[in-house]
């Protein structure tokens, strides 16, 4: 099983924790099937749809040789609808077609690390945020050419993310255009051709990529500085009545402590999961 980088496990860790911290909380969460805590909204045993994408360490994966999926998305899930009596039901759902869906009321909610923006807000309604999250860039361990984010930005580097993300746009924005830029449909191709020195560098945001080091921490290194900060959070049709129960929820977890909780179990060191650990 390959292993994740600890230092820089460690350190978002901490950040991200930060971002998500309360009070002291042992309690990981039910099915949902009881009724909900006192003094939040009570959905009535209502069966809510949670898109993910089953393949977005650390937040929703199925384990190799397994059935069921995990994550952080899941346990997030599972202890709001405890907290509002609901009953979380989780879809496969493609990335970034999980948004339309979402957008169509074809799916109640989704959870996939989906930052919040404007652009996105035009056609679905998002929850609070639920964590920040930095866009940084992933080279080759050896690479000396960029020793900063300045050096692939006024330099000629090519840059490869995944289509139709805020990575996509931000390495767009910051290279002055797509010339620079090749897109996969998937981070795990855009890192395995950082690899193979098809390109010279990757934009991630820092949570998705601690998945993508794993044992490839001896082909590649993260550039600490921090491009952009992506607030995340659910996202709901326009309109939709599960939006306020879920803020409600949110903050529960939050001064409760369930967030640090689950933040500590996915983003910080004990976390060991990595792209060839799940289904493909």
């Amino acid at each position: 099983m390959r292993k994740l980088n600890k230092v820089l496990a460690a350190a978002l860790s901490v950040a991200l924790i930060a971002s998500a911290c309360g009070g002291d909380d042992d309690d990981s969460g039910g099915s949902g099937s009881e009724a909900s805590t006192d003094g939040l909204p009570d959905l009535g045993g209502r069966k809510v749809t949670v898109g993910v994408e089953n393949a977005y360490l650390p937040f929703n994966y199925v384990a190799v040789g397994e059935s069921e999926g995990q994550g952080w998305d899941y346990d997030a899930w599972r202890e709001i609808c405890r907290l509002l009596n609901c009953e979380p039901e989780f879809v496969a759902a493609g990335w970034p077609d999980v948004i339309d869906q979402v957008a169509q009321g074809e799916l109640d909610t989704a959870a996939d690390g989906i930052s919040i923006t404007d652009e996105r807000k035009e056609i679905v309604d998002f929850s609070d945020a639920y964590m920040t999250v930095q866009q940084k860039f992933i080279v080759g361990l050896n690479d000396d050419s960029y020793a900063s984010a300045d050096d692939i930005i006024n330099g000629d580097a090519i840059v490869a993310t995944q289509v139709g993300t805020t990575n996509f746009e931000l390495a767009s924005e910051l290279l002055g255009g797509d010339e620079r830029i090749r897109a996969f449909d998937q981070f795990g191709l855009a890192i395995q051709a950082l690899i193979a020195g098809d390109v010279d560098a990757v934009i991630i945001d820092d949570a998705a990529g601690l998945g993508y080091i794993g044992e490839n921490a001896d082909s590649v290194k993260t550039i600490d500085d921090g491009l952009q900060s992506d607030p995340l959070g659910f996202i709901f049709e326009l309109g939709s009545d599960l939006r306020e129960p879920t803020n409600a929820a949110i903050a529960e977890m939050r001064s409760s402590g369930f967030l640090d909780q689950i933040g500590g179990k996915y983003f910080g060191t004990e976390f060991t999961i990595t792209y060839d650990d799940i289904e493909g």
